[in-house]
C-alpha cells in the first residue's frame, strides 16, 4: 500500500491560484453583472450608461412637470432600476472584498515563509492585494449608498453634459424653487429630503468604516511583534490614517445633510 505525499508548498499554491481566479471573476462580473441582473426588471432596459443618462432626463422632466410627490411611472422604473443597479454592484463588492482579504493574507503568510526573490515577490502582490481591497471597500460603501438613495444619486445626471430645451427649463425652475424652500412644488419636497437622506446615509457608512479602521489600527499595532512587525506597524498606521479621513468624510457629510438645500442647489446648476 503506497502512500502519497503532498509536495510541501502545493496545497497554498492552489489557494492562492483559486483565490486569485475568484478575485479576477468577481472583479468582472463587478463591471458585467449589475446592467444584466438590474435590466430584468420590467420597464427598465437601458442598453448602456447614455441610454440611462437620457431615460433619466427624460423621466426626471415629465416628474418636475407633472407636479406631485409621487413619482411617474417612468421615473419610478428608472430609480428601481438604480436602486438594483446597486445593490447587485455592492453584493459583488463585498464577496470581492472577502476574496481580497483572504488572498492578502495568504500572501504575506507566504511572504514570510519564503526567502529571497520569492519573498518579494508575494509581498508585492500583498501590497496590490491590499490596494485593490481599499478600492474594492469603498465600492461597498458608495453602493450602498446608491442602493439607499438611488433617486439622489441620479441627479448627477441631470447636469451631466450640457442641459438643453425642457430639462435646462426644468432645472431653472428647480433653482429658483430652491431659493424659496421650503415654499416650493411637491416633488422639489422629494428631492430635498432624499438628497438629505443620500448624505445620512454616508455619514453612518463612513462612521462605521472609521470605527472598524480605527479598531483594527488598535489591533494590529498591539500585534506589531515578531517578524512581520515592520509590515503590521505599516498597516496599523494606514488603518489609523484612513480611519480618520472616514471621520472627515461622516462629519462632512452630515454638515451637508443637516442643511441640504446649498448643496443640492450647488450639484443641479454644475457648481460642484
Amino acid at each position: 500500500m503506497s502512500t502519497v505525499v503532498a509536495e510541501p508548498g502545493a496545497a497554498p499554491a492552489r489557494r492562492l491560484s483559486l483565490l486569485l481566479g475568484a478575485a479576477v471573476a468577481l472583479a468582472v462580473a463587478f463591471v458585467v453583472a449589475p446592467p444584466l441582473i438590474a435590466g430584468w426588471l420590467p420597464g427598465a432596459g437601458f442598453a448602456d450608461e447614455a441610454a440611462l443618462r437620457t431615460g433619466f432626463r427624460s423621466a426626471f422632466v415629465t416628474y418636475w412637470q407633472a407636479g406631485q410627490a409621487e413619482f411617474t411611472p417612468a421615473l419610478r422604473a428608472t430609480v428601481d432600476y438604480w436602486s438594483a443597479y446597486h445593490v447587485v454592484k455592492a453584493v459583488v463588492a463585498a464577496l470581492w472584498s472577502i476574496v481580497l482579504v483572504a488572498l492578502g493574507v495568504l500572501l504575506w503568510r507566504s511572504s514570510l515563509r519564503a526567502v529571497g526573490a520569492k519573498r518579494t515577490m508575494f509581498a508585492v502582490a500583498g501590497v496590490i492585494a491590499t490596494l485593490v481591497l481599499a478600492i474594492a471597500a469603498v465600492a461597498v460603501l458608495a453602493n450602498i449608498q446608491g442602493a439607499v438613495t438611488p433617486f439622489a444619486s441620479l441627479l448627477p445626471m441631470a447636469i451631466d453634459g450640457a442641459p438643453d430645451g425642457e430639462l435646462a427649463a426644468v432645472l431653472t425652475e428647480v433653482g429658483q424653487a430652491l431659493a424659496g424652500h421650503p415654499d416650493g412644488p411637491a416633488a422639489l419636497a422629494v428631492m430635498v429630503e432624499d438628497f438629505a437622506r443620500y448624505h445620512v446615509a454616508m455619514a453612518v457608512l463612513a462612521a462605521v468604516a472609521s470605527a472598524a479602521l480605527l479598531g483594527l489600527g488598535v489591533v494590529l499595532w498591539r500585534h506589531r511583534e515578531g517578524s512581520a512587525g515592520r509590515v503590521v506597524r505599516a498597516y496599523a498606521l494606514a488603518a489609523v490614517v484612513v480611519g480618520v479621513l472616514f471621520v472627515v468624510v461622516a462629519v462632512a457629510n452630515v454638515t451637508t445633510a443637516r442643511d441640504p438645500v446649498p448643496g443640492l442647489a450647488a450639484l443641479l446648476t454644475g457648481g460642484w
